[in-house]
């Protein structure tokens, strides 16, 4: 069973469903129904044309849940659209579902939150862990959402704000690993410069384009992380960074500044230093403060924290530490590297078995144990 190909058809057979009149929510449950349905029968019985036989099963599914609801009995007469066998129209629908489901009746946080879940493939866990909320939340957040949108007109789409922040959580769950859909928010975000004059745009795009530059050297043969100050640069990919560099330039002159601009660069400044100890972290810390007075995000003063420690030294930087909350995620993974800078191993140690037990994913969590385990060996000489 190919989850790859179900998972790529499944916003296409859901726009077609929700053009043809079904509400967002039911047609969701129909399209889920037809993915179970499809991993049960495709394997001894593979169609010629998927995605036709997924909108002709959706459909069917579709159907049969409103004639078993007596409030929508009038949908009767949908029985006549039964989509024709033969193959479906090869249309993309995906950037127009993000938008639809950024609906105005919807808070942004909702609006990202089912977007995420019914058309980007995100589990309800992966969701909320990028929120920082419990999976018990989020789940609820969603089911609201589908309360809300339930039966409504999908003919008011939402702003470009929302969609831009659901394409950059899409893209950042792709680039851990955990899915592979960083290449395919990639593809969405230039569709949508394509299509949208707009310098956030252009700011979101070329961050994923310097980020995935460097994703094949981000880990080892045997799948470990490599920290970004270790990787091999001949790795990194010169022309995603080369246009990255240029679409930024081009939107940092527009003088519009915003969140995804100011992240682009300090991405532009990692990419740009031949070796890590030529990263000029004086500007970076500069585009950090830009980008937390844009968004006053405690994420963003923590990588501060960070770079403050290799721009000014490490006591610097956990002095920029104190401020912040310590159960934000990764902030123990930071303590301990900025105590082990400063020299103070057994702490640092310490702070990366901490970090190891909160790691979000298995890779993280085995490279922060490798770091605990080499410093408890350096101690015990």
């Amino acid at each position: 069973m190919n989850q790859v190909l179900l998972r790529s058809l499944t916003p296409s057979v859901l726009g077609i469903l929700v053009r043809r009149g079904a509400d967002f929510a039911a047609a969701e449950d129909a399209v889920q129904d037809a993915l179970v349905e499809a991993v049960r029968v495709w394997p001894a019985d593979p169609p010629r044309d998927p995605k036709g036989w997924l909108v002709t099963v959706a459909w069917r599914r579709f159907l049969d849940a409103t004639r078993a609801d007596t409030a929508r009995r009038r949908r009767e007469d949908l029985v006549e659209d039964e989509p024709a066998p033969g193959p479906a129209p090869a249309v993309d629908d995906t950037l127009q579902l993000y938008f639809l489901c950024a609906h105005p009746s919807l808070t942004p946080s909702s609006a990202v939150a089912l977007t995420l879940r019914a058309v980007g493939g995100l589990t309800t866990r992966q969701i909320a862990q990028a929120y920082l909320v419990p999976e018990a939340t989020m789940a609820q957040r969603i089911s609201r959402a589908k309360r809300t949108v339930s039966g409504v007109r999908f003919d008011q789409p939402g702003d470009v704000a929302t969609v831009l922040r659901v394409l950059y959580l899409v893209f950042n769950e792709g680039y851990s690993g955990d899915v592979d859909l960083a290449s395919e928010a990639i593809r969405l975000t230039r569709q949508l410069a394509a299509a949208i004059d707009h310098p956030e745009v252009a700011g979101l795009l070329a961050l994923m384009l310097l980020h995935h530059a460097r994703r094949a050297a981000r880990t080892a043969p045997d799948g470990s992380l490599v920290p970004l100050a270790e990787q091999d640069r001949g790795r990194w990919d010169t022309e995603s960074i080369t246009e990255g560099v240029e679409i930024l330039q081009t939107a940092l002159a527009r003088d519009r500044l915003g969140e995804f601009q100011a992240q682009a660069a300090i991405a532009a400044l990692h990419a740009d230093a031949p070796t890590a100890e030529e990263t000029d972290w004086v500007q970076i810390v500069e585009w950090y403060d830009e980008l937390a007075r844009l968004t006053d995000s405690p994420i963003v003063r923590l990588n501060r924290a960070v770079a403050v420690g290799e721009a000014d030294g490490p006591r610097a930087g956990l002095a920029a530490l104190v401020a912040l909350d310590d159960s934000l995620p990764r902030h123990a993974a930071v303590a301990a590297y900025l105590h082990e800078r400063d020299g103070d191993l057994a702490t640092a140690a310490r702070l990366y078995a901490e970090a190891a037990r909160k790691a979000p994913n298995l890779a993280e969590r085995d490279h922060l144990t490798r770091q605990a385990a080499r410093l408890n060996a350096r101690g015990c000489r």
